[in-house]
């Protein structure tokens, strides 16, 4: 994929994860990464963004002697995805206008 990846999309692509079930951090990347070419590096400062908004909260599960670190969508983070897809579809629209021709 040659087009750049908005962080709001990478923000909605996560919101809309955990709206199906809980996962933790690299989970998470792997999911993310099977749809879009990014780094692992990538994904944790959008997780702690998320968090910091009240978006996401997270809670530990021990697995094999370590914790592992799991995130969860809040009622703040359900609106947020709401309105993330509300901008997505304007902005398809918008460039699905000037790309078709359509722009009139």
């Amino acid at each position: 994929m040659a087009i750049q990846v908005s962080t709001e999309i990478l923000e909605g692509s996560v919101l809309a994860l955990l709206t199906r079930e809980d996962y933790y951090g690299y989970a998470i990347t792997r999911e993310v990464q099977k749809v879009f070419p990014i780094s692992e590096s990538t994904m944790y400062p959008i997780l702690r963004r998320l968090k910091k908004e009240g978006w996401l909260s997270t809670y530990d599960e021990a697995y094999e002697g370590r914790n592992r670190r799991y995130y969860k969508i809040t009622r703040l983070g359900e609106e947020q995805l709401e309105q993330i897809k509300k901008n997505w579809q304007e902005l398809k629209s918008a460039t699905d206008k000037i790309l078709e021709g359509n722009n009139e």
